[in-house]
């Protein structure tokens, strides 16, 4: 968006919060009469007079006579016979009855008199007594019959079809009338003569008899036995009915209450009944209104109950003496929910007073909305109103009562012979003494001078709520006979039943009742809320002398003719101090602007007139600040200045002309601002019927009203009048918002004009010297233009949003909707016109409906090109439909175009040119929609060009990764970057297949949608890879790597990631809720990978994994070392998502592997590579593997011991649980993190008795610690020791070939032979002679040297080192068991010796032992060998013969020495050895 469009945008979102707030205040200023009546029992004067200067409140538009026909047919019977008249207004006629004759006439033209048009209906011979008209029930006559007469004789009950038809130029809905007589419904009255009609606007009749019963009249479309019409007494009893049918009526005696009047409160589904002996009677119609008719209560001391409720002030003297008549009811009237919700029922009597009543026993403020809508259970009088003062217009004024002409003796309350009451609106025929007749009108006085006269805070709070009424007087000739309202016109109805219908304050739904008068009760709000809206209204007065029309002109309309007048100044100004400045200069804003409903056009004159009043200064004053001074916020009580107390500043307060065009602006949008702009048939259901709440009418009317105020302010601003032409320019942009305060203070100040110099002067003599004004006269100025500027944009704006509605409209919303998904739906319903206008939501709203209107002309089945309805678009609602919208939508119907085209030539150049309409405008384009069907067309170019185009434009500064901002500015601008990204990785991922939503607007074609080969979806994969790669969007960068990798596209990742891929592995660890914060560490450079041991936290890993393959990719060795290392010494403080000890073994082992793979094309010189990087790799791949061994012997141990049974039969020993938990403790230990060697050894290794790992590490260490190495001796002993208690000798013996050939070659430390030698000979004859064991002379031995690898000589020095020392004592048992080790000793250096002669292993040669040992062997030996073998042989014969054994003992080691001897010195045969 514009930077243009941005201010703009800021200003109506300003102006939309003072919109918001007057719209606030106008609805709770809206009373209910309830409340108002309370609050008027405690002023003095609840009524006032109109100003006799002004024109008048009330006047007489039209007198016509009664139609001649009429007359002539009255005077002919003499004037005796019955009469009876009238008024349908809901077909415009009057109406007469004379005998058996009635009379219908049209009552607002006369012409149609002239012309003979009063149709005469005379079908039956008896007099008709009662009349009335009800609308038709569906379906059961045809559709020319919407209404019924119903025609009451004493004889017969009869219905008339009446036909409606408009004028043929459809200016006149009501032009013309017939009757259509309807036979089939004639029944007879049963003797009943009835007196009135009433019906419901469900089609109900009922009828109130002389006899005091109230009947229906049912008609239906049967057949046969079953009466199409029949009558049914709906108020009497069985007994009632059984007489009926045995006593005939004139047989009847006794006293008979008739009901001479009946009202139907369609709302309440309550039906009232007022009786000759003024009865009241309350029935219930249903909740619905389809009920039968069920008595609720009957009331017959209601005036008196009145005088309990009368809280009204009597004036002095006025008419607290006694009446000489009886006071009575003279009528009765429901009152709307418009009106009231907790007052039900309005009762006139004849002294003028009203009765205000309610079916509820709760009511006020006490109760609930939902009260209203409960059933009708009493009828009780909730308050009294006084009656109007005599004499209005005459001698008579309001406050003390003027009695002239008057003599003390005459009666001075009024006598009341007829009322009407309708919509806060009271008509009276006043016949008292001494007088003419005369109607006295009230209604509500609309001006503001009663409550700004008042002085007490108290008083003048609760006046102001006051019902004050404004009381007219007209003479009349003849009596009155009828009243009736003059209902709008069905097209202004509708528009304003479209308009308010659903407002909550306004209390009515369509209850049934036609349009007209429904539009009609919200008269009853008063003239200011609705005079921009609703005619004049006018009532129809039916006399005996004829019919008077009576027109009530509304505020505006005074001052239109004040203005059309000439009227001096000072009544102007009346009329500015009466109304108040705002109001008043609404009021001529609407005549200025030429919005107001008037039945003649406003010409020039009046219009200028009204513009000029508007912006005059001395009516509606100057902006000002909050107080009777500029300073009066900072005085003390005593005058002096208060230097301990806080000054508040005053606040600006603007003119009236200001509040007069926010009064305007807010009562226009009052019913759409808060209430949602479409609608469902079925909310619960998403497949409801969904369309725009308004109809196109009433929104064609609403936006021409706005349209019309915008372009009057506008006007007014070019030609820089009023407070336009006194303020400066805020830059040469030519708008007045740009600039500030202080760019208007700090500005030429000889543009104010002069009017502001007496402000000015008043300000300064008030002020003191040293203090200083906030703001100017032309800052004020200043600031109240831009705020009239703002609401002016508002206007515009909203006009705007109605066009588009409107548009919408006309092509079904519900189909332009049905690829929305669910929560669109949803939204898009609740969506009030207000967030249309003014929010983010509702401009994304409205970008999807014209989406998808544009959908519909350019889609597949589209109805014609972008340009059929852009145009209307761009001239209607700029705001929403921008030049950028239009190149959008062209390049969309490229797409079309493209999507078409079976030439894959012709379809690259569409998709090329709808791609270079796109790049001029990337941050208007929706792009979710199009980039998939350039996905359609296999135009990836444009699926990776375009959202970055546009995230660059909504983030042109790169606020994304700027520090310096606060983090949820840059979180902002990253969520719309990662919108225009999201694009690109949803296209990657349709592309590998995964599931994915189709966005509306891209249809699959069959020609581009083709499934596609492996080959081919890998190569699109590449080629939006390497785009993406080629943009300098380093942002865009980092999410598209994090992408690939979630997507498993890790490969084409590594093969066409950017140079900018390194850093980013190496530092993508940080935490995916910090994405937004981490993205300014790409504005620097990442430094390789510094310390090898640092910790990687789990979420880390994969991203080091394919650093790792990356380096290993490039044949960087050296540095995919070093990441390996790291991986495989990550550390984690849980048990979830850590590395296995295996797993870091595998990292350690390719780690090695990548070590010895590392050449000279690393980059690395070679004493980098000399550092001892790989022995430092192997040594900790060797002590993992020690931690691997250390956890498997413990987790042996924790198998044992918990399949061990226990030592208790109970339960387990203490110890032995606390032992096995701390071995539990240790696996778990072993298994987080990498130990070092020094742990292994003193932490778990020698704790837990391992003494075999111990053992490797010592060696692997290459432990020299002390100089004898009594730690290793001590470590072998304790290993043998542990090797023995498990399995003898023979397990002894394992274990040293299994260690020592491990650990040989080493020094003596570490395996001390001599000391394994001893140890074990003697175990071995301590269990030969125990018997615990058979131990061959041949197993030690054979077990030394297979721990030293066949290293005869070291095991001999072994043993001759035990024989010929004399440390160690031994004992010649001992002795002899040594020597005979040491004969096998010597056997094996012989076949050793003599199988490496020979080339074959010492295995092979062993295996030979038994057999000859001929000449050839003996040559395969060393002479030195042999002389070293014979030398030893000797002397070990010697030390036999030295034994003290018994030779029988030693004879056998002695011959074996000798035998050995002697082979070697001969070529005798081995076979005996």
């Amino acid at each position: 968006m514009s930077r243009e469009n941005e201010i703009g945008m800021r200003d109506i979102v300003k102006a939309s919060v003072v919109i918001s707030d007057r719209i606030g205040r106008d609805v709770s200023a809206q009373l209910d009469l309830e409340e108002a009546l309370e609050a008027s029992r405690y002023t003095s004067h609840p009524y006032s007079t109109h100003p006799r200067e002004w024109p008048p409140l009330v006047e007489v538009a039209d007198s016509r006579e009664l139609p001649p026909i009429l007359i002539e047919r009255y005077n002919a019977a003499g004037g005796e016979g019955t009469a009876l008249c009238g008024i349908f207004p809901e077909i415009r006629r009057a109406w007469a009855s004379v005998d058996n004759s009635l009379f219908l006439w049209r009552f607002d033209k006369w012409q149609v008199l002239l012309d003979g048009q009063c149709p005469e209906y005379s079908g039956e011979e008896q007099a008709i007594c009662a009349v009335g008209l009800v609308k038709t029930k569906p379906g059961i006559f045809v559709e020319a019959i919407q209404h019924l007469l119903v025609l009451a004789t004493p004889v017969e009950l009869l219905l008339v079809g009446v036909c409606c038809s408009g004028s043929g130029d459809g200016s006149d809905p009501y032009a013309e009338v017939s009757l259509q007589p309807l036979p089939e419904y004639t029944i007879p009255s049963d003797g009943v003569t009835m007196t009135c009609i009433s019906c419901t606007n469900r089609g109900h009749i009922f009828l109130a008899g002389r006899d005091g019963h109230i009947y229906e009249l049912h008609y239906t479309t049967g057949s046969g036995w079953y009466k199409q019409c029949r009558k049914v007494c709906l108020t009497a009893g069985l007994g009632s009915v059984v007489s009926r049918w045995v006593v005939p009526n004139v047989f009847k005696f006794g006293a008979v209450d008739p009901i001479v009047e009946m009202a139907v409160d369609n709302e309440r589904h309550i039906l009232y009944a007022r009786t000759e002996e003024m009865k009241i009677q309350v029935y219930s119609l249903g909740m619905n209104g389809d009920g039968p008719l069920k008595k609720v209560t009957e009331e017959k001391n209601l005036i008196n109950q009145r005088d309990l409720h009368s809280g009204s002030r009597q004036a002095a003297g006025s008419r607290s003496t006694a009446r000489s008549t009886k006071t009575s009811i003279v009528s009765i009237s429901p009152l709307s929910y418009v009106e009231s919700k907790w007052l039900h029922l309005v009762a006139i009597l004849s002294d003028g007073r009203r009765m205000y009543l309610t079916t509820t026993k709760s009511s006020g403020n006490s109760g609930t909305f939902g009260n209203n809508l409960q059933k009708p259970s009493c009828l009780k009088v909730v308050t009294t109103r006084p009656p109007p003062p005599l004499g209005v217009g005459g001698g008579l004024s309001i406050g003390p009562l003027s009695l002239a002409g008057r003599s003390q003796a005459e009666d001075l309350s009024l006598k009341i012979e007829s009322a009407y009451y309708s919509s806060a609106t009271l008509v009276l025929s006043d016949s008292s003494p001494s007088t003419t007749s005369s109607l006295l009108i009230v209604n509500r006085d609309s001006t503001t001078q009663s409550a700004s006269s008042s002085t007490n805070l108290g008083t003048g709070v609760r006046s102001s709520r006051a019902l004050r009424e404004c009381v007219s007087s007209l003479p009349v000739e003849g009596r009155m006979l009828a009243v009736a309202e003059v209902l709008p016109l069905p097209d202004t109805a509708a528009t304003v039943q479209s308009l308010y219908s659903q407002l909550e304050f306004v209390g009515y739904n369509n209850f049934g009742e036609s349009s007209e008068k429904l539009a009609g009760k919200l008269w009853a709000r008063g003239d200011l809320p609705t005079q921009h809206i609703l005619p004049r209204r006018r009532i129809i007065i039916f006399s005996t002398m004829g019919m008077m029309e009576v027109v009530f002109n509304r505020p505006v309309d005074i001052l239109r003719r004040l203005l059309e007048s000439n009227t001096p100044r000072t009544i102007l100004e009346d009329f500015f101090n009466r109304f108040g400045p705002g109001e008043a200069a609404a009021m001529c804003l609407m005549l200025a602007a030429r919005i107001v409903h008037t039945e003649n056009f406003i010409n020039n004159v009046v219009a200028e007139k009204a513009a000029e009043a508007f912006e005059d200064p001395r009516v509606v004053g100057l902006p000002q600040l909050e107080g009777s001074g500029a300073l009066a916020n900072t005085r003390t009580a005593a005058g002096g200045f208060s230097m301990g107390q806080v000054v508040q500043e005053a606040e600006p307060i603007f003119s009236g002309a200001h509040e007069g065009l926010c009064l305007c602006a807010s009562r226009l949008l009052l019913p759409i601002w808060e209430l949602p702009v479409m609608s469902s048939s079925d909310s619960t259901n998403e497949k409801g019927i969904v369309g725009c709440r308004l109809s196109v009418e009433a929104m064609q009317v609403l936006e021409d009203k706005l349209r019309s105020l915008e372009k009057f302010l506008r006007s007014r601003r070019n030609q820089r009048r009023g407070l336009y032409g006194s303020v400066g320019l805020g830059d040469l942009t030519g708008s007045i918002l740009i600039g500030t305060v202080a760019d208007v203070a700090t500005g030429d100040r000889s543009l104010t004009r002069n009017h502001f110099s007496s402000y000015s002067r008043n300000l300064e003599s008030t002020s003191n010297k040293r203090q200083r004004l906030p703001y100017s006269p032309a800052e004020l100025a200043s600031m109240e233009v831009r705020a009239m500027e703002c609401v002016r944009q508002l206007l515009l704006r909203c006009g705007e949003a109605l066009f588009l509605l409107q548009l919408l409209s006309r092509h079904h919303v519900t189909r332009l909707i049905q690829s929305f998904d669910s929560s669109t739906k949803q939204s898009l319903i609740q969506l009030t016109f207000h967030q249309l206008v003014c929010s983010e939501d509702g401009d994304r709203l409205a970008t999807r409906l014209v989406s998808a209107l544009m959908e519909y002309y350019t889609g597949p089945d589209g109805r014609g090109t972008v340009d059929d309805v852009s145009g209307r678009l761009r001239e209607g609602c700029p705001s929403f439909y921008q030049e950028s919208d239009y190149k959008f939508y062209l390049a969309v119907e490229c797409l079309e175009r493209a999507a078409a085209a079976s030439n894959n030539d012709e379809r690259e150049m569409l998709a090329r040119d709808a791609f270079s309409k796109l790049s001029g405008v990337p941050e208007s384009a929706d792009l979710q929609t199009v980039c998939k069907r350039f996905e359609d067309l296999r135009f990836y170019e444009a699926v990776v060009r375009l959202p970055l185009q546009k995230a660059q434009a909504l983030d042109p500064a790169g606020d994304a990764m700027n520090e310096q901002l606060d983090a949820g500015a840059r979180a902002h601008a990253f969520a719309q970057r990662q919108r225009c990204y999201d694009i690109i990785i949803n296209a990657l991922r349709s592309l590998k297949g995964e599931a994915s939503q189709r966005e509306f607007g891209s249809p699959i074609r069959p020609s581009t949608q083709s499934s596609l080969n492996p080959a081919a979806r890998k190569n699109y994969i590449c080629q939006i890879i390497q785009l993406s790669v080629q943009s300098s969007d380093r942002i865009f960068h980092e999410y598209l790597y994090r992408a690939l990798i979630n997507l498993g596209l890790e490969d084409e990742l590594l093969e066409f990631g950017g140079p900018d891929l390194v850093p980013f592995l190496q530092n993508a660890g940080r935490e995916p809720t910090q994405e937004a914060r981490t993205l300014s560490a790409l504005a620097s450079e990442t430094p390789p990978l510094g310390h090898s041991g640092a910790p990687i936290p789990a979420y880390q890993t994969k991203y080091f994994e394919l650093l790792a393959r990356y380096y290993v990719l490039k044949r960087q060795h050296i540095l995919a070392a070093h990441v390996l290392l790291r991986l495989a010494e990550r550390r984690s403080n849980s048990l979830e998502n850590f590395p296995t000890l295996e797993q870091r073994r595998q990292y350690l082992s390719n780690s090695v592997i990548q070590a010895k793979s590392a050449s000279d094309d690393d980059g690395l010189t070679n004493s980098s590579r000399d550092s001892g990087l790989l022995d430092l790799l192997e040594g900790k791949l060797t002590v993992l593997q020690f931690q691997i061994k250390i956890k498997e012997e413990l987790e042996r141990l924790v198998s044992k011991l918990e399949s061990a049974p226990s030592t208790s039969e109970s339960a387990p020993n203490n110890s032995e649980a606390e032992f096995l938990q701390a071995v539990k403790e240790k696996v778990k230990e072993l298994s987080l993190d990498l130990k070092s060697i020094t742990q292994l050894y003193n932490e778990y290794a020698v704790p837990f008795e391992l003494w075999e790992i111990c053992l490797e590490m010592l060696y692997f260490a290459s432990y020299s610690g002390d100089t004898d190495s009594s730690i290793v001796r001590d470590t072998w002993g304790r290993l043998m020791d542990q090797a023995l208690s498990k399995g003898g000798i023979a397990e002894a013996c394992l274990v040293l070939k299994r260690i020592g050939s491990h650990v040989y070659p080493g020094d003596g430390a570490v395996l001390p032979l001599d000391m394994l030698c001893l140890h074990l000979e003697k175990a071995a004859l301590d269990r030969c002679v125990a018997g615990d064991e058979i131990v061959g002379d041949e197993d030690v031995a054979r077990a030394l040297l297979a721990a030293c690898k066949g290293a005869v000589e070291l095991v001999l020095n072994a043993y001759d080192q035990l024989l010929s020392s004399g440390v160690v004592l031994l004992s010649p048992t001992l002795k002899l068991r040594l020597l005979r080790s040491v004969l096998v000793v010597l056997r094996e250096w012989v076949v050793s010796t003599s199988a490496r002669g020979m080339g074959s292993s010492p295995i092979g040669a062993s295996l030979n032992i038994r057999g000859t040992f001929s000449m050839d062997h003996k040559t395969a030996i060393s002479h030195g060998i042999r002389d070293k073998i014979t030398s030893a042989a000797n002397r070990y014969m010697t030390e036999v013969r030295r034994l003290s054994l018994p030779q029988s003992q030693t004879e056998m080691v002695y011959r074996g020495f000798k035998e050995l001897e002697e082979s070697l010195l001969t070529s005798l045969s081995f076979e005996r050895f």
